[in-house]
């Protein structure tokens, strides 16, 4: 009988991916621990690992004596050493667009936020004050532009919703071509530099890679409008909190929106009291659906793998 571990449990149940490997007869085991050290002692005979967040490195990788296969529940494969892993030969597979319309969705939903002021509205009625001085100036959304920093799953599905509102789309990706871009009717920027002072707001959708990790730094900020919008949905660590922080409470960003954080939960004298700063704790993925999805996915991936077949995702 196969045996899988999961590293870290984040789901309410493992009903559905013990249901999904028991027509293997594999037997699923949750580890006391996803810590390195945990994965090391007591996943060393498992044919596949499940995980999430746990650190996964070569010397982690060559304790899994057993290992087939590593599937990632999320997009992201950060925690994974995938070089090791390919010299290893083991298959390493994420779930790249089970959360693509929640996470566009919430990026339009804070991008919404932060142009009509809504928490800035709510708080004001709920102190008791009432009518539109407390919120000037606000400006009209149509016509505006908005850059995308990536243009993958997720940055042509928040193009498509900010067509819909009117906005000029732009987006900053080398490894896509203007034709694909064409197609959504947005445009192309050769370079960051040419993207990040041209838009009135900027949203990242990059994956994170040594070459994304800190991308948008104090340099990066510096070069966007005073009043220009900030948005990250995507991984923290590609944006500096410090530097946009320092940014807003100098007035030299209009506003940021973010669901991730290079640390989470970012600590509350960093982010406590920052004007226009809005933030949502990391749940741009989530739905019940797409929480649904990727178990099933991730689950679905271990066992073609283990019956020789070759995985929807694979990423080694």
């Amino acid at each position: 009988m196969p045996l899988v571990t999961l590293t870290d449990q984040v789901f309410p149940t493992l009903d559905i991916e013990r249901e999904i490997l028991s027509t293997i007869g594999a037997t699923l085991e949750v580890l006391s621990a996803g810590t390195p050290e945990a994965i090391r002692a007591e996943a060393a005979q498992a044919d596949a690992v499940l995980t999430t967040y746990a650190p996964i490195d070569a010397e982690t990788l060559a304790a899994l004596e057993r290992c087939l296969i590593i599937s990632r529940y999320g997009i992201g494969v950060d925690n994974i050493d995938l070089e090791a892993a390919r010299e290893r030969g083991v298959v390493v597979t994420n779930v790249p667009d089970y959360c693509v319309e929640e996470v566009a969705d919430h990026t339009l939903a804070l991008l919404l936020a932060a142009v009509r002021k809504i928490s800035l509205g709510d708080r004001l009625v709920h102190a008791g004050e009432w009518g539109i001085a407390g919120v000037r100036p606000i400006h009209r959304l149509r016509g505006r532009k908005l850059g995308l920093v990536g243009f993958g799953h997720i940055g042509v599905q928040v193009a498509r919703r900010g067509v819909a509102f009117g906005l000029e789309v732009i987006a900053f990706d080398p490894y896509v071509p203007a034709e694909r871009m064409d197609a959504e009717n947005v445009g192309r920027a050769e370079t960051l530099d040419d993207l990040l002072p041209a838009c009135d707001v900027v949203s990242i959708h990059v994956p994170l890679v040594p070459a994304t990790r800190g991308l948008i730094g104090a340099d990066a900020v510096s070069r966007m409008r005073d009043d220009a919008i900030l948005i990250n949905t995507s991984r923290g660590p590609i944006v500096s909190t410090e530097a946009v922080v320092a940014a807003l409470r100098q007035g030299r960003l209009g506003a940021a929106c973010l669901d991730v954080f290079e640390t989470e939960p970012p600590p509350a004298e960093l982010v406590d009291g920052v004007p226009n700063l809005i933030a949502t704790p990391h749940a741009a993925f989530y739905s019940e659906e797409a929480i649904a999805e990727s178990q099933t996915r991730a689950a679905q991936a271990i066992v073609d793998v283990l019956g020789g077949r070759e995985p929807r995702n694979r990423v080694v």
